[in-house]
């Protein structure tokens, strides 16, 4: 029969209630890190041998047998036991089962506030990489959707009303961007989580474990935790994680956003393939995008978990509290809503059709091309104060007479204001307008093929880092 294990409690005349265990005892989804706390007690019996606590032989029975319950916890032939309080506890009671006194001896010189920063820190950088990895497969959808559009032009918006004419290419790596910074974002990330706080112990650092520098090296660490109370106490690597996971959803739902307009009847832009979008249960004709719905209603628990880590950091006094567990459910939320979102928006994006003809129809639509007779008045020497007010009358005038820019007349300028030359007419198509826009980051089509092939070698990198 299993025996439970408490690392505390020799003091206390009467055991915990059973109250106080269900609310102390780690949720199920906080076993996740049995291999973080593995990898980590391999390392710290290494240390223990170097501290003359274990000798070479036990030192080895030790790690091996600890190698052993990873692998069997793996493949599900152990499980934590309901006496069990986290993973420290399981871990250490199936260890002390098969090795007896010696599994105990593992404990010196450390303790659970160094053990459980320690693991929430190696599983995010683990998990950061797996985050960075779905999103360079939707970089890869937006990019093929992007180079097979390059030319396709498409009605630009601001305050959701017809602007000025894009390439659809050109509004696809908008987000394109957006999500390149979010891997930046990983990578920087990463760079500040790279120190240990294993060897911190409790909070003053540990009498035995003296060399916490070489087991930070030997779980991938640059190195130790400069400030021992701060290696516990501390959680702004989680709150930094959080935050960018939020950012990565706000980026998905405005991504999603765009999605729902583009599917719309009223857009019908885009037709979504089927195995991406669902029906009704009532209504037979419907095609929904839910991909994209569910997408914006999980960027709010994305944003929850970072505001909940914020809140439960602000006050904490000290060292270690037992606050800081909350920073495992908003981590451990963050990562499963990533993972199962990324991969879906990707298909999505991946395999949506572009309606080409559509697109270019609506793209003059609005009087889109006004900004093209208030540039072409400018180069032709009228202040842009007097060209913006031309220009709004030429609406004005098209308003009135049904007719839209293109259908101009030179009778029609010039009725207008005589400073319209029949020439301009030339800059009123879709066409001139995104070629014209040929500056550095513009939509004109050279720079989206050149904006693509520097984001294809950004996601080279990325991909490098990422290790996929």
């Amino acid at each position: 029969m299993t025996q439970p294990v408490r690392l505390w409690g020799a003091r206390f005349r009467t055991p915990p209630s059973a109250a106080l265990m269900r609310l102390s005892r780690s949720p199920e989804t906080y076993f996740r890190l049995v291999p973080e706390d593995l990898q980590s007690s391999i390392a710290h019996a290494r240390e223990l041998v170097r501290a003359g606590i274990l000798t070479q032989d036990e030192g080895a029975r030790i790690s091996e047998a600890l190698t052993a319950i990873g692998e069997d916890f793996a493949q599900g032939k152990i499980s934590p036991s309901s006496t069990d309080e986290d993973v420290h506890t399981f871990l250490e009671r199936v260890l002390v089962e098969r090795l007896g006194p010696l599994g105990g001896k593992l404990r010196a010189g450390r303790s659970r506030n160094d053990q459980a920063a320690n693991d929430l820190k190696l599983h995010l950088r683990r998990a950061a990489k797996r985050i960075a990895a779905d999103l360079l497969s939707l970089q890869d959808a937006l990019i093929a959707q992007a180079s097979e559009h390059q030319n396709t032009l498409a009605p630009g918006f601001t305050h959701l009303q017809p602007a000025q004419p894009v390439t659809f290419a050109h509004q696809l790596l908008a987000h394109a961007q957006g999500f390149s910074r979010d891997i930046e974002r990983l990578q920087d990330w990463e760079r500040r989580s790279s120190r240990s706080p294993l060897g911190a112990a409790a909070l003053a650092g540990s009498a035995i474990a003296v060399h916490p520098e070489l087991s930070a090296q030997e779980l991938g660490y640059d190195t130790a935790c400069e400030n021992s109370i701060d290696a516990v106490g501390s959680r702004d690597h989680v709150a930094e994680f959080l935050f960018v996971s939020a950012m990565i959803g706000v980026n998905l739902s405005r991504l999603a956003e765009e999605v729902f307009l583009w599917s719309s009847r009223q857009f019908r832009w885009v037709v979504l393939d089927d195995s991406y979008a669902t029906g009704s249960s009532i209504m037979p004709q419907k095609k929904n995008a839910d991909i994209a719905e569910l997408t914006r209603g999980r960027a709010a628990r994305l944003i929850g978990g970072l505001s909940a880590m914020m809140t439960a950091l602000k006050g904490l006094p000290f060292a270690y509290n037992r606050d800081l567990s909350e920073d495992k459910w908003a981590a451990f939320e963050a990562i499963d809503t990533l993972e199962v979102v990324l991969p879906a928006m990707s298909g999505m994006i991946a395999t949506m059709r572009v309606d080409v003809s559509r697109l270019k129809a609506q793209a003059t639509e609005g009087f889109t091309l006004a900004t093209e007779v208030a540039d072409w008045l400018a180069r032709n020497g009228v202040p842009f104060s007097e060209a913006h007010e031309i220009t709004g009358a030429l609406v004005r005038y098209c308003e009135e007479k049904g007719v839209e820019l293109s259908d101009l007349t030179p009778a029609d300028l010039s009725a207008v204001d005589p400073r319209l030359g029949e020439e301009m007419l030339g800059c009123l198509t879709p066409e001139a307008a995104v070629a014209a826009r040929k500056g550095y980051g513009g939509t004109a089509p050279v720079r989206v093929a050149e904006q693509i092939s520097r984001l294809k070698e950004t996601v080279l990198r990325q991909r490098d880092w990422a290790n996929v």
